[in-house]
């Protein structure tokens, strides 16, 4: 089932006097296309418009193509179909797929030239260094610990911010409502024992299949812009500390650490080989985070349509 039947096909279950919306366009589509002006006397400006905004509708020379006139037929035969069979339609909306901008890209680059900084100490020096300018004065006046969670509270602030304000939550829902309302119908199908409503189940869950790759694509373009800014932090604190044998950049003492019973390095390990310093970064950024989001009351869970 392409993407243009599966949206007729809903616009239809929608609101049943779209039927009728869409057969006079296609009626007025001789050559591929219809302008505003031939249909206003039997379609409202509300249906005009839903079927621009679900794709039904793309721009063309003179006016307004079909986006797939194939598609658009199968879609109202579907619709009548599904219709006569216990209302097995599908009625989730279909998520429009995400597109990374141009800044999202350059981001995800950048952020792969970061990683190269763990294995590679000019690469970590360079970008440690610049870090430096910002944390090493708080460094100078303040136990380490008490920069570690400094640095968490940073990394937590905007993680949960940029989560908010880049993740699309109410598409993230679209995506699980249409998976489940799928496995809905199978189940109903099923039940019903009607092999044909199965088939074309099947396929459109064939189909659905990209719905992972967008749901992938949503939640990883916040990622990327938390790690361009995580990394160059953690960067800086291997750098301070002098991971794996290199030089530490600031006199750290020794910290005592509940349970182990007398003063640890920075850099000894704590649990298995995961050193002091690293798990104390993870506790207070868990930390800090969870009060962020409750204290902004900051969504992070899809939101169901």
């Amino acid at each position: 089932m392409s993407k243009v039947e599966r949206k007729v096909r809903g616009l239809v279950a929608e609101d049943e006097e779209m039927r009728g919306a869409i057969e006079t366009v296609l009626d007025n589509a001789d050559d591929g296309e219809v302008k505003w002006v031939d249909v206003r006397d039997e379609l409202t400006s509300g249906q005009w418009g839903r079927l621009i905004e679900k794709g039904v509708l793309v721009d063309g020379d003179a006016g307004f193509a079909l986006a797939d006139r194939e598609g658009i037929e199968a879609g109202l035969e579907s619709a009548d179909e599904s219709g006569g069979s216990g209302g097995s339609g599908s009625d989730a909306e279909t998520p429009e797929e995400t597109s990374w901008s141009k800044w999202d890209k350059l981001a995800g680059l950048v952020t792969v030239g970061f990683f190269v900084g763990y294995a590679w100490a000019p690469v970590r020096s360079v970008i440690a260094g610049a870090v430096d300018l910002v944390f090493g004065p708080l460094a100078e006046i303040v136990p380490f610990y008490v920069v570690i969670m400094v640095v968490a509270l940073a990394t937590g602030l905007y993680s949960a911010l940029l989560r908010a304000g880049i993740m699309d939550m109410e598409k993230m829902g679209q995506y699980q409502d249409r998976m489940k309302e799928i496995q809905q119908r199978r189940k109903e199908a099923k039940e019903r024992d009607d092999q044909e409503a199965l088939d074309r189940i099947q396929d459109e869950q064939m189909e659905a299949m990209g719905d992972q790759l967008g749901m992938f694509k949503e939640q990883f373009r916040p990622m990327v812009w938390i790690m361009f800014l995580t990394i160059p932090a953690f960067l800086w604190m291997y750098w301070v500390v002098g991971y794996r044998g290199s030089e530490a950049h600031y006199e750290l003492g020794e910290i005592v650490v509940p349970i182990a019973g007398q003063p640890l390095a920075w850099t000894d390990p704590l649990l298995g080989p995961i050193q002091i310093w690293i798990v104390w970064y993870f506790l207070c950024s868990m930390a800090f985070t969870q009060i962020i989001q409750k204290s902004l009351n900051i969504q992070m869970s899809p939101t169901s349509t």
